[in-house]
């Protein structure tokens, strides 16, 4: 296979087990390749030039790292003005959050073009590239008009929205366009693909000379559903060591008269958060056999709070946690423990393990891994339940799970107590058909099959 060379706009240490994420997935390949793997540092520098930034290239094994800080102005408009405050909040169907500045695109597209020149240095004439989600959708295109002649595949982490969504975005053809710059493009759904197609279609008059292969702009793409999975077994020998053994236990006894119900999430408007709180709610308001018996352990990691949009969310959760413990806690019992920071990973398995419903239910989600995480970790003779959002990614495969529309707030409480209620043998029958799915379709299931679709596809 040809040299690997991953582009996102984070990178981590593949050394480190701790690194998660893409790191976990592209570890193995990047170090059988000796791959490379090219992003942002995170670092920013204050009295920096625009669209320029300083490279520093070290070794982590067999992988090169080469990571490109960012000045202050590029920072701003890129990541934070372009990318998290236009492209994130409309792919996750928030029109109404987006903020809409001309030098905002200017320096989205000025650090993609820093991004490929930096990139087109490090290259060999074989390398295959892929690029990483919707920080850089137009850096093929870039890398292609300075005469970089690679294979290119690019993968979307987060949801494409359908066409008149995407429509709404100032310059969505130019950024659309970028697309057909890669010879492959990947999605988390076939939801998601659907949008695509009916985008350049109606968009772009793109003619389809193949299955799921577009023509336009006097370019080719191939367009594909690779939904993305976990490493199982990593999971599952995280879940049988000593830190995730402890929490389970500590867990168990601290709330040994209560039915745990868990959700973990990312302090993020796409999360439904709020929206999962009031069905808690109603759950304890319609069912109160609950009450003294149903404890809700609510993660919500920090995410963005200098952007008014998370700290407002921040303040509403608060507010319905602390109306709900006030309204129905007592001395001896909290209905919601309600925790605003990271739990270290090396806890979670143990955590869901002690837990007898997943609460997963977003507005909008490319995938979400909890939801998988949550099926590895559990006990195969007594499995908790996984409630999911119809509208997570993960909902077309986990199909077993108790699907819900979280903004059915009534419905929503109603399929938390189905869970709940919930017989062991039916629990079982839905874990062995969704931890099979999980395992079939995992992380490594993930990487080959886009890797070796790129490497053939024309």
């Amino acid at each position: 296979m040809s040299r690997l060379v991953v582009v996102s706009n984070r990178l981590a240490d593949p050394r480190k087990s701790a690194a998660g994420g893409l790191a976990v997935a592209l570890g193995e390949t990047l170090k059988r390749t000796g791959g490379l793997w090219f992003g942002w540092s995170g670092k920013v520098v204050e009295n920096g030039a625009a669209g320029e930034g300083e490279l520093h290239v070290h070794q982590a094994g067999s992988v090169t790292l080469a990571e490109l800080d960012l000045c202050q102005e590029d920072h701003d408009a890129y990541y934070r003005g372009y990318a998290n405050g236009v492209l994130w909040p409309i792919f996750h169907y928030r029109l109404d959050l987006a903020h809409f500045e001309s030098g905002h695109l200017s320096g989205y597209r000025r650090v993609n073009q820093l991004f490929a020149r930096k990139l087109k240095a490090l290259l060999k004439p074989d390398d295959l590239i892929w690029i990483h989600d919707y920080h850089l959708i137009p850096l093929a295109a870039e890398l292609r008009a300075i005469g970089c002649e690679n294979r290119i595949g690019f993968f979307l982490h987060i949801p494409l929205p359908p066409q008149q969504i995407l429509a709404a975005i100032p310059s969505h053809e130019w950024l659309m366009r970028a697309l057909f710059a890669y010879d492959l493009v990947g999605f988390q759904t076939e939801a998601d693909l659907l949008h695509f197609a009916h985008y350049v279609k109606a968009e772009a008059t793109a003619e389809t000379v193949g299955a799921n292969q577009f023509r336009a702009f006097n370019s080719t793409v191939q367009a594909e559903a690779f939904p993305i999975g976990i490493d199982v077994d990593d999971f599952q020998r995280l879940g049988r060591a000593r830190e995730a053994l402890e929490t389970f236990e500590s867990t168990r006894k601290e709330y040994s008269r209560r039915r745990l119900l868990i959700g973990v999430d990312r302090l993020d408007y796409s999360k439904g958060l709020p929206q999962r709180i009031k069905a808690f709610r109603e759950l304890l308001q319609r069912y109160p056999e609950n009450r003294h018996s149903a404890t809700l352990l609510q993660v919500a990691s920090p995410s963005r709070e200098d952007v008014d949009a998370y700290a407002d969310i921040q303040h509403e959760l608060e507010s319905l946690c602390g109306a709900i413990n006030g309204d129905y806690g007592d001395f001896d019992w909290m209905p919601i423990r309600y925790i605003h920071r990271t739990i270290a990973r090396k806890r979670l398995p143990g955590l869901y393990r002690a837990c007898a419903v997943a609460l997963v239910t977003p507005l909008r989600d490319g995938m979400n891994l909890v939801a998988k995480e949550f099926v590895a970790a559990q006990d195969e003779e007594d499995p908790g339940v996984l409630v999911l959002s119809r509208f997570a990614g993960a909902a077309e495969q986990l199909r077993e799970a108790l699907l819900v529309n979280p903004y059915d707030i009534s419905g929503t409480a109603q399929t938390i107590q189905q869970a709940l209620q919930m017989s062991l043998a039916e629990r079982q029958e839905r874990h062995v058909a969704l931890l099979a799915k999980v395992k079939e379709f995992d992380v490594h299931w993930w990487c080959k099959s886009f890797l070796q679709k790129l490497e053939h596809t024309r």
